[in-house]
């Protein structure tokens, strides 16, 4: 028996061993704002709740140690913590994405993730840059993927799509009907 994890295999072992997929760019856009709005869900009300409002009153800065807690260690802890546990977050869940050591296909250690999410901010500091690179990337990597050698693969979408007594056949000549 093959001992390479099912998601690692490039070609399936059985039948029912589905094929895989790098996740692109426009998906993991999607996947990266189901998470935002997810983060917001907690961290805004924590805000509110010790501050009495979400921003500082002068718009710079953070408004003293809790707002660091809430909106910078917090979600890194939640999201590193997913990755920890599932290989994702909610929103790469709902796109049957997870990530992956790139050599290996194998979960990634806990250095990859804290690398992975330190590298999420080196990736937009120059313009967004490093999160744009996965959709020009072949294994459609941004640089967070490549600091932490990681890949966000999926199972790849081959099902044909079939409708029952949906669209007539675009072919076929319909003879009006009084």
């Amino acid at each position: 028996m093959d001992s390479t994890p099912i998601w690692a295999r490039t070609t399936p072992a059985k039948a029912d061993t589905p094929e895989l997929e790098y996740v692109g760019f426009w998906a993991r856009t999607g996947a990266s704002l189901i998470d935002t709005l997810m983060l917001l869900i907690v961290t805004v009300p924590l805000t509110y709740a010790v501050y009495g409002r979400y921003t500082s009153p002068t718009g710079k800065g953070y408004m003293g140690t809790m707002d660091v807690l809430i909106n910078l260690l917090l979600p890194a802890v939640i999201v590193i913590g997913l990755w920890a546990q599932l290989q994702a977050t909610p929103g790469k869940l709902a796109m049957s994405a997870r990530i992956v050591d790139a050599d290996t296909g194998d979960k990634p250690r806990t250095s990859q993730w804290v690398i992975r999410y330190i590298g999420y901010f080196v990736s937009m500091i120059p313009l967004f840059i490093g999160i744009l690179w996965v959709a020009f990337d072949r294994r459609k990597q941004g640089w967070h993927d490549k600091m932490a050698n990681t890949v966000v693969i999926r199972p790849a979408g081959k099902e044909t799509v079939r409708f029952q007594g949906g669209r007539p056949d675009p072919d076929e000549r319909r003879e009006p009907t009084d």
